[in-house]
């Protein structure tokens, strides 16, 4: 048999973890600004970049694409050479691959804190970066497909399994998810409206967290943690199992985020029945990993490696636990838009995918650098402050989200809210978000010493160079199955048949989810008092979009009594069927805005803008006052409104014309509303003499736009004279 030499691409895998170093750092450090803005919510005062709802999805995106991305690339690239006894196909591919995704979340730290967002969670990225992460993505599925086909191992490991699943669903996810129509270069309408647009998000939102998060990170748990216990995978039949399971039930799960809301019941309840299914097989692949390490628990104790990587697999445990319990209905009433979810979630970012990080890191930087780790030590009190980091920052954000809940739901003996100020809730939690942020200052501290650790180790090494190795070339692969020979066993043979049986499995939940949701109208009735925005709150739509206000507001009040009391009546399908994006948001930081429109007055909105706790007080909302300032850009408007009427927004060719006109008619009724305030006329004339000629009118200031929104929302039905249709 012939033996063939052949060198493994370490520069590649080098390249990635250095970037998942730097971008962890970055990622971390900008969460940790958040939660420090939740106790000092003017820490960065009138800074438009660096306001939070701007923030927050530069550190959503630089943790799971850029931190976890970068990861999980560095340790695919590792593992599967070794996996297949074979270089990477290309190593064009290979580069292409690394600076297009660096590129991509240059671009995503450039374009989010300028406000150039789509809203829609963990896919804010604007058109032109969506197309570039596709075709990056695309990249690297060749690449692994190429390598996959030209190995020299017969069968394909259990690990590859869960990689190839990964390029293709989020492949799939990623595309549809992504379908918008350009008003400009950076600037897109979902294709999508309202429920259909709700749906498709959080099909791909939860399964984001499933195919991005989970998935790949099984496939390098199964790798990296026999490897680094030196033990045999525990079971080979249920890492079969926890395969297949996982990923035809994971993509029916996304639903429950959904629960309660104007999403068809039926829809509400196919998410919740898989969800609670997707217990067995996300805790069969946590036994499957922790029961690898029998008889090897003395070396746990010892090696900082696994210890990470048991933590971050019960860390996974905790998480595919907590996911499932807060799919059931009574549950998620409580937890839902509380702090209780970010807890959740952070137990998994923080331990399953931080955690195998740093496992994954410390194990591999040694081996390319043909070093040892410069200090255990350092890496053990990392892992210990990491740890501690960990639980304090998600128990208090448990105590938290369960404070909230029972403070909503509460009621008095004659009917009325107990807490009827919403800001009452929000100044009991306050010392949680104190730990919170100590907590998170733990975890930032172990990452700093990581950076120390790998660079001390990095200098103490020497260069990195491809790794040379020899295997048997592979001989003829027989298409049948030979006597004896399991199905599974023969299909690892055949890459091409295990992927499209895992594409079929993936798409049969998506399918059955989505496609009657879009193409059958009954599910989503009319409602004939709802019209389309005006161009002035179109435009005002778009600024609170780009403010990212859906990070702490809600536009979907469910059907509680203590919501429709504190709220006002609960929100109906057919509301929705203008909107491109929807706007529901997950996380009440403040109230929700859907019956918002004619609460307040034109002047309260400026004065909460410019100032929220003179309106507020004890308020966490930060200033506005750019809004104030800026002039309100029109000359997309008309452009706007024609791409909304492809989407199927029925404005007329009159509407169209006469756009400028509405909004300086709309524009002015509302700065006469403003003049009734005698506070802010007396303001407005003192500022009109300072800016001479190049003072900008209040009407065609943005402020104007965003309150137009805002005393729209919520006022197109009446709830005593609802007239319903349903279109079939």
């Amino acid at each position: 048999m012939e033996v063939q030499q052949f060198y493994y691409d370490n520069k590649i895998v080098k390249k990635f973890i250095y970037a998942t170093i730097v971008f962890g750092v970055v990622g971390m450090v900008v969460g940790l600004l958040l939660a420090f803005m939740f106790i000092f919510p003017n820490l960065t005062d009138d800074i438009s970049w660096l306001s939070f709802g701007r923030l927050r999805p530069l550190h959503t995106n630089a943790v799971i694409f850029a931190f976890v991305g970068n990861a999980m690339f560095a340790g695919i690239y590792y593992s599967l050479q070794r996996l297949l006894k074979t270089r990477m196909a290309s190593d064009l591919l290979s580069n292409i691959n690394f600076w297009g995704w660096q590129l991509i979340i240059v671009a995503a730290a450039i374009s989010l804190p300028l406000g150039y967002t789509t809203s829609k969670e963990y896919a804010e990225l604007e058109w032109p970066i969506d197309i570039a992460i596709a075709l990056v993505w695309v990249v690297f599925g060749v690449n692994m497909i190429w390598t996959i086909l030209k190995r020299r191992q017969r069968h394909l490991y259990v690990a590859v399994w869960f990689y190839i699943a990964t390029f293709v669903t989020v492949a799939v996810l990623h595309i549809f998810n992504s379908l918008e129509l350009p008003v400009s270069a950076l600037k897109s309408y979902s294709v999508y409206a309202g429920v259909q647009d709700a749906l498709v998000q959080w099909w791909y939102g939860h399964n984001a967290v499933a195919f991005f998060l989970t998935t790949p990170f099984l496939g390098l748990m199964y790798y990296f943690v026999p490897k680094a216990a030196n033990r045999p995978v525990y079971s080979y039949r249920l890492s079969i199992v926890h395969f297949w399971s996982l990923i035809f039930i994971y993509i029916w799960a996304g639903p429950h985020h959904l629960l309660y809301t104007a999403l068809p019941e039926w829809a509400q309840n196919l998410g919740v029945a898989f969800s609670v299914m997707l217990i067995m097989p996300s805790w069969g692949g946590m036994i499957n990993g922790l029961l690898t390490l029998r008889g090897a628990w003395d070396k746990v104790r010892t090696d900082p490696v696994l210890k990470f990587m048991v933590v971050a697999i019960t860390g996974y445990g905790m998480a595919t636990f907590e996911g499932p319990m807060l799919s059931l209905k009574n549950v998620n009433a409580i937890g839902h838009f509380t702090d209780w979810i970010i807890a959740h979630v952070h137990v998994g970012a923080l331990a399953w995918n931080g955690f195998m990080a740093f496992g994954i890191i410390y194990y591999l930087v040694p081996r390319l650098f043909k070093t040892k780790l410069f200090s255990n030590g350092l890496a053990n009190l990392h892992f210990w402050i990491g740890t501690l980091g960990i639980i304090m920052y998600a128990l208090p954000m448990y105590v938290a989200g369960f404070t909230q809940a029972s403070m909503w739901k509460q009621f008095n003996p004659d009917g009325t809210l107990v807490y009827g100020n919403f800001l009452e809730t929000v100044t009991e939690i306050m010392p949680m978000y104190w730990m919170r942020a100590i907590g998170g200052t733990l975890y930032v501290v172990g990452m700093l010493i990581l950076v120390y650790n790998i660079i001390l180790t990095v200098r103490s090494g020497s260069k990195v160079t491809d790794e040379l190795a020899e295997a048997s070339a592979l001989q003829h692969v027989s298409k049948r199955r030979t006597s004896g020979e399991g199905w599974h066993t023969w299909l690892e043979r055949k890459p091409i048949k295990l992927t499209l049986y895992a594409t079929v499995a993936i798409l049969i939940g998506g399918i059955v989810q989505i496609v009657p949701t879009i193409m059958v109208k009954s599910n989503i009735p009319t409602i004939s008092s709802v019209q389309p925005y005006t161009p002035l709150e179109l435009e005002g739509r778009d600024i609170y979009i780009r403010e990212g206000c859906v990070g702490c507001h809600s536009q979907m009040i469910r059907p509680f009594r203590s919501e429709v009391e504190r709220y006002g009546d609960y929100s109906k399908a057919g509301e929705f069927v203008y909107d491109h994006p929807f706007l529901w948001g997950s996380k009440r930081t403040g109230p929700d805005l859907h019956r918002i429109g004619g609460k307040y007055s034109d002047n309260w909105h400026l004065n909460h803008m410019y100032d929220p706790q003179s309106t507020s007080s004890g308020s966490i909302m930060p200033a506005y006052q750019w809004l104030i300032r800026n002039e309100l850009d029109k000359s997309q408007t008309e452009t706007k409104m024609k791409t909304m009427v492809k989407l199927g927004v029925p404005y007329s060719e009159e509407d169209i014309a006469n756009a400028q006109a509405h909004m300086l008619e709309q524009g002015t009724q509302i700065e006469k509303n403003l003049y009734t305030d005698p506070d802010f006329a007396e303001g407005y004339e003192a500022d009109k003499q300072e800016g001479g000629s190049e003072f900008i009118e209040m009407r065609n200031r943005e402020i104007v736009a965003l309150i137009a929104y805002l005393q729209r929302l919520g006022t197109d039905i009446k709830v005593d004279n609802l007239e319903t249709t349903a279109q079939n």
